[in-house]
């Protein structure tokens, strides 16, 4: 009789970690030698990557290195299929612009050194808070952050893509990047769908329907939020979360902050709403924005969000994911209310 094998403990999976990316380090720098790691810890990630953090030091022909390091390995069961390849070129871009953003040293794009891809980058101070805009910090605080916010997603937008030479890494959109980034959300739709969902059909149908033109071609983050950025006292640190970055439609992003399912993340009651953010974007990059084709925006992120939550059903469902997601019902009612903006 055979023994069944054992679970592999955490000390076992740091153990091939820490193996990993010395080879990984190695392979990168033929010179390093006296690689050492101290404090490897694996913190909470997000849904499609595992974090790890650690203290790295080597040395070569240039002297001794210290590190303070962050490697994001993709999770057993990913709900979001992207590209290590694109994610490193896109840190690799902002190293010279305003945007505040981890510095990338290394990158795993097959995951033939840490059996899965990953990009490894400087850890940066601060702390993740969904909420901060909504938390216990006096309103002035939170106010100051909103506006960094919005401040950091222009300078996104204002990153010179074509300089950095990112429409050959990330591709331009095909025709309209509305119509682009549908066909791309439809296609992962498919791709998970388990079951009929007659409703994000007939929302589709309507977004395509009325998809907008883009006024320029800019980098879009993609998942732009708190949640996905680093605070330290009243200073944004660093955005994280690149995976989903792309070229497309400034009003892209800003349909994600003023989307009305998502305005406790974004916006603050009474104070720095639709109508507020909407004005001082204008203010800041000079773009009048159409209503219309904000609300558009609105209605892909609502869709868009179904479609990650449908992932994560799938994902589950194959016993690749031990965390159950519901479906996205509850995103029907706003998506058809919104679309009534549409016609």
């Amino acid at each position: 009789m055979t023994n069944a094998a054992l679970p592999d403990t955490a000390q076992d999976v740091a153990g091939r970690v820490s193996t990993g990316l010395h080879q990984l380090m190695q392979h990168a720098m033929p010179s390093a030698r006296d690689i050492r790691f101290s404090g490897l810890t694996r913190s909470a990630g997000g849904l499609s990557r595992e974090n790890w953090s650690l203290d790295a030091s080597w040395t070569d022909a240039d002297g001794h290195h210290a590190h303070r390091l962050m490697l994001m390995r993709d999770a057993a069961g990913t709900l979001l299929k992207t590209e290590r390849t694109c994610e490193f070129a896109i840190l690799k871009a902002l190293e010279p612009s305003a945007v505040a953003a981890p510095k990338v040293h290394w990158m795993d794009p097959d995951g033939r050194f840490l059996g899965a891809p990953a990009v490894v980058m400087e850890r940066v101070a601060g702390h993740c808070d969904y909420m901060v805009l909504n938390g216990d910090r006096p309103l002035a605080e939170r106010l100051g952050l909103a506006r960094a916010f919005l401040d950091l997603l222009v300078d996104i937008q204002a990153v010179d893509w074509q300089a950095q030479g990112l429409g050959d890494t990330l591709g331009l959109p095909a025709g309209m990047p509305s119509r682009h980034e549908l066909t791309r959300w439809e296609t992962e739709y498919r791709r998970v769908q388990l079951e009929p969902h007659p409703e994000l059909d007939y929302i589709l149908a309507g977004l395509a329907r009325t998809a907008p033109a883009a006024r320029a071609i800019v980098l879009v983050h993609g998942d732009f939020k708190p949640g996905n950025a680093l605070v330290e006292g009243n200073r944004i640190t660093a955005k994280l979360d690149w995976e989903t970055a792309h070229l497309g439609d400034p009003l892209e992003d800003l349909g994600w902050i003023t989307n009305p399912v998502r305005r406790r993340e974004h916006q603050i009651a009474g104070h720095w709403e639709r109508a507020q953010i909407v004005e001082a974007y204008a203010r800041l990059t000079g773009h009048a924005v159409s209503e219309a084709e904000l609300t558009w925006w609105n209605l892909f992120s609502c869709w868009k969000l179904a479609v990650i939550q449908l992932t994560a059903v799938s994902e589950f469902v194959a016993g690749r994911y031990d965390r159950v997601f519901q479906t996205p019902s509850w995103l029907f009612r706003p998506m058809l209310t919104m679309m009534e903006g549409l016609r």
